[in-house]
């Protein structure tokens, strides 16, 4: 039954995917970047829901109270990131318009990144590392003055369940650049959504919301590292199942709180 259910859902990506995708097309030479966002992130609402009725994944959100209330209050979302699911369950759960920062590659995919090409985003070219940063922190800035937040996976690639990856300190230094806080995100989708997995499980998706933690003041590093922490200590609270005996891997001076 999961590999039939699996294998519908992306059949229903697929299928709906194509219409849309060519809708924005159209519609982007004559809407605002904002009415592209949103009809953008109609389609991702259509793959998450697909994905609770076919697949029987279901998100659990705490901390929606920890996110900017102001209508331009700005902030980077710092993302535990395990599978697609959060990719696009984040743009169906957040207030605001997110702009990620992500490999120009990614537009070249038929249809999916064609429409993403539309979108006021922030791809870089991996291979040139000091210009690229440049271009987060001034096309961040001038997102985040327009009511926009950007969204970025510190750890830069899926992470295994249980596993930990290679924090970077890009979206912190980004933070500190802007003035915004961050704010940490941790997700359990790989309990449902394994990395690179085709065959999906139903469950429950843990999304929690860290409180803000203003980066003015302070240094790249050592803000990530309490990023990470929070993360990395949530993570273990809510799926303690994937580490087992593990207590003492977490990260030091850490405590699980929102």
């Amino acid at each position: 039954m999961p590999l039939i259910r699996s294998t519908l859902h992306l059949l229903w990506m697929v299928i709906t995917v194509m219409p849309w995708a060519l809708a924005v097309l159209v519609f982007s030479l004559f809407g605002s970047s904002t009415q592209v966002y949103w009809m953008c992130a109609g389609w991702l609402r259509l793959a998450v829901t697909g994905g609770t009725v076919i697949l029987g994944i279901q998100n659990r959100v705490t901390g929606m109270e920890n996110l900017p209330k102001d209508e331009l209050g700005a902030c980077v979302l710092l993302v535990k990131h395990q599978s697609t699911w959060e990719t696009f369950s984040m743009v169906t759960l957040m207030p605001h318009p997110l702009a990620f920062v992500f490999k120009k590659e990614l537009l070249y995919v038929p249809f999916f990144g064609w429409a993403m090409s539309r979108m006021d985003m922030i791809h870089i070219d991996r291979s040139q590392r000091a210009q690229a940063f440049n271009k987060v922190v001034a096309q961040g800035k001038r997102l985040m003055a327009q009511g926009t937040w950007v969204i970025m996976f510190p750890e830069g690639t899926r992470i295994e369940r249980g596993q930990k990856g290679i924090y970077k300190s890009g979206g912190t230094r980004l933070a500190i650049e802007t003035g915004a806080p961050v704010i940490p995100v941790a997700v359990t989708s790989a309990k449902c959504w394994p990395r690179k997995a085709f065959v999906k499980k139903p469950g429950v998706v843990d999304i929690s919301i860290g409180k803000p933690i203003p980066s003015i003041g302070r240094q790249p590093d050592e803000l990530m590292r309490e990023v990470e922490a929070w993360i990395e200590t949530e993570m273990h609270r809510l799926d303690p199942e994937a580490y087992p005996g593990a207590s003492g891997d977490l990260p030091l001076g850490t405590a699980s709180s929102r």
